[in-house]
């Protein structure tokens, strides 16, 4: 099953190929088609990440009120999440639709590779989109491998500029600070992941990165601030009512000395 669909993502990068005649900018299209594919998506999710902020000092009441007792805060949360309509891992999807197609491309570039006969390019930017900034720099130096180098360090700035737009619209300045360090560290392991991967593989993600980005400040933000309101305006309409009957603690047994 995972051939095949790595076979109908080279047909479908073949196709495209074939419409505008360079590999390169056939990657960027087929980026460009699956981000617009899964907007709806990402604006859903985009909502379901403004309502997890507002409801989040709630969520950790529950957790403290019910500590001592999973069963009945299990009960509780789910109460939560159906009164407000809202789905925890609704978040997730945009991001788990598109890892398939981020992992296929191993094989999609190997093919395309095949395909062109060791041709395939980026017009004369990226000369061999099926190599990686390491193997460049083994074979042919520092001085050759330097477009290469310039995707995975884009590589890692990409990662890192999206996580620092997100945390910039939190206002807990503790979240702040773990976001800011997270996105460093996630930058720069990115930049070593991408040492080795293919170039047409950096291409891919650094154009989606990029409409990310952009799709954040002309999107998110609005979206973000809509959902807000209309969370926040929900809870102050209709309190939840939190059951505050527990269950005692029973006791433990002293041992005996």
């Amino acid at each position: 099953m995972w051939e095949a669909f790595i076979k109908l993502i080279t047909q479908i990068l073949t196709s495209l190929h074939g419409l505008c005649g360079d590999w390169g900018l056939a990657i960027i299209i087929l980026t460009l088609i699956v981000r617009i594919l899964i907007m709806p998506l990402m604006t859903k999710s985009t909502r379901s990440s403004a309502k997890m902020q507002v409801l989040q000092p709630k969520m950790q009441e529950l957790q403290e009120r019910y500590a001592d007792d999973p069963e009945q805060l299990q009960r509780e949360m789910s109460k939560f999440y159906a009164e407000n309509d809202f789905n925890p891992l609704g978040g997730c999807l945009p991001i788990l639709l598109q890892m398939p197609i981020f992992f296929a491309l191993f094989g999609v570039i190997r093919n395309v590779g095949e395909l062109s006969g060791g041709h395939a390019s980026f017009f004369n930017i990226v000369p061999d989109l099926t190599v990686g900034p390491a193997q460049v720099i083994a074979e042919a130096g520092w001085v050759a491998a330097a477009i290469y180098i310039f995707l995975d360090v884009l590589f890692g700035a990409l990662t890192l500029v999206p996580m620092l737009l997100n945390t910039n619209m939190s206002t807990d300045p503790q979240q702040q600070r773990t976001s800011r360090t997270m996105g460093i560290f996630m930058a720069v392991w990115m930049v070593w992941i991408g040492w080795g991967l293919p170039s047409g593989v950096l291409l891919y993600y650094n154009t989606s990165a990029i409409w990310q980005v952009a799709q954040q400040q002309l999107i998110t933000k609005r979206v973000m601030a809509e959902a807000k309101a209309e969370a926040e305006a929900k809870m102050a309409e209709k309190p939840i009512e939190i059951d505050v009957v527990r269950r005692d603690r029973k006791k433990r047994p002293h041992k005996k000395g």
